[in-house]
């Protein structure tokens, strides 16, 4: 299949490169001269101008966006609404706020294009072994079953494809994800931290490469814990010292997650490990916590988010 990628940061970039492995073609652009570049590099085609990204495509035209939510899919739409039409396929698959998303499948649809709202899930790294992600897609039934056969390709198994529902379901799923996943990487910061308390010497990272093997608490999230305490992934950073005492407490917030407490709180749905995971990125932020920096490296090794050394300033 022909299509295109709109975005070609660290998702786009790496599912783009993916979809070649299958035997896609792939025509990307993005604002950066330098991710245009680096995406030739890899072989895939580019567009200059988002304009000019659907006129390389074969009808029906599928385009898939991996674009920081808010006003840049907006502006990426519109765009894309002027040169796409009837039987094509525009679908955001970041996180974005799902009643954002309802709102952008009525515009588009006044356009007679097909919106749908993919929610991504996975590593971006080959270095960890990945090999694809999930998706959970929220939109029309017929335009999912346009993309399903590519997004199946690009997935890690047959069951990382998820029709969610009618649109903005594909983006909830997502963010209810995100939500859980605060609290387990919480607690694997807590985790991390109770074992470096212990009066006795501990092989912290051979902890975790043991609990990986047939305890209750076996996961990716406990894999990559232990990955990056045993292999010092902070040094393979420019600028990063290897050394966990000197690991940053700052912790990003990308915000989606209180989008979904705020939905919680209107329904009287209680979240207490949710609301109390996110308040602690605010409360890590000033204070040398081994918690707080074993949250920092976690959500590097997972979403590629920025961590610092405590000599880097911070923002």
């Amino acid at each position: 299949m022909k299509f295109g990628i709109a975005g070609l940061g660290r998702m786009g970039h790496s599912l783009g490169t993916l979809a070649i492995e299958h035997g896609h073609e792939v025509v990307g652009w993005d604002p950066s001269d330098a991710a245009r570049e680096r995406a030739r590099s890899v072989g895939l085609e580019t567009a200059d101008d988002l304009r000019d990204l659907a006129g390389e495509l074969p009808a029906p035209r599928v385009v898939l966006m991996w674009v920081p939510h808010g006003e840049p899919v907006d502006q990426n739409l519109s765009v894309l609404g002027e040169v796409l039409g009837p039987g094509d396929v525009v679908a955001d698959c970041g996180n974005s706020q799902w009643e954002e998303s309802r709102r952008r499948h009525a515009t588009m649809a006044e356009r007679d294009v097909q919106f749908l709202d993919i929610g991504t899930s996975g590593g971006i790294s080959d270095a960890l072994g990945w090999k694809g992600a999930a998706f959970m897609v929220g939109g029309p039934r017929a335009a999912f079953d346009v993309v399903a056969p590519l997004l199946r390709s690009l997935a890690v198994d047959d069951g990382a494809v998820f029709y969610a529902g009618a649109s903005s379901a594909g983006h909830f799923v997502k963010l209810v994800h995100n939500a859980i996943e605060f609290g387990m990487i919480q607690a694997i910061a807590e985790g991390v931290e109770l074992l470096q308390a212990f009066d006795e010497e501990l092989d912290v990272p051979a902890v975790f490469e043991h609990w990986n093997h047939g305890t209750v608490i076996r996961s990716w999230l406990v894999e990559l814990m232990g990955n990056a305490l045993r292999d010092g992934a902070i040094g393979a950073h420019a600028g990063m010292a290897a050394d966990f005492d000197l690991l940053s407490t700052f912790v990003e917030d990308t915000g989606e997650v209180n989008w979904v407490l705020h939905w919680a709180a209107q329904r009287d749905v209680p979240t207490p490990v949710t609301t109390v995971a996110q308040q602690m990125l605010m409360a890590y932020r000033n204070v040398d916590w081994p918690a707080a920096k074993a949250v920092a490296l976690l959500r590097n090794q997972f979403g590629g988010h920025p961590i610092r050394s405590l000599d880097v300033p911070r923002r």
